[in-house]
């Protein structure tokens, strides 16, 4: 995918977790990626908000959801923070434009350490699909391990995912 010099960001940039706004919100609903990563775009802002999935609901966003932004603050990224009883789950995204660009590993680490912040006695782990190689090398590289490979059931069937928990 072409990337314009604005959107072009060094591999050294540093990443900051804020709060998920409506604007940003709005923005990561557009957020569009190729296949076979297309099964991570998100229904339109519109829908989400109807609907009330996800962090088109207000509630679930200001508890669960955060915008990662680089130096500009410009939204590169996006996390939830889902609660289980002595472990926060992170989901994660960087925007499709700047996949490829070496900037997984300071993404991870960013959310990472928000998590360790929200809840620093809870462990830290992720679902990611098996055929994921390119995320699953960057969670490894982030201090992640396999922990369990299962079927989870979603809304288009079941899927192959591995848990990884963060072990640095």
């Amino acid at each position: 995918m072409n990337v314009s010099a604005d959107q072009a960001l060094p591999a050294k940039s540093r990443f900051t977790v804020v709060q998920l706004s409506d604007a940003l919100a709005e923005e990561l609903s557009t957020w569009r990626y190729e296949p076979p990563y297309d099964f991570y775009n998100w229904s339109t802002w519109e829908v989400m908000q109807q609907l009330g999935i996800e962090f088109g609901d207000a509630y679930v966003r200001e508890q669960q959801y955060a915008a990662v932004t680089n130096d500009d603050g410009r939204l590169v990224g996006f996390a939830q923070f889902f609660p289980l009883l002595g472990v926060t789950r992170i989901g994660l995204g960087l925007r499709p434009d700047l996949c490829g660009r070496g900037l997984g590993l300071p993404l991870v680490q960013a959310i990472v350490a928000e998590a360790i912040r929200r809840a620093p006695n809870d462990i830290i782990d992720l679902e990611v699909h098996v055929w994921n190689t390119r995320a699953i090398r960057t969670y490894e590289r982030s201090g992640f391990i396999i922990t369990d490979t299962y079927a989870k059931p979603t809304a288009t069937g079941s899927v192959d995912v591995h848990c990884m928990c963060y072990a640095p």
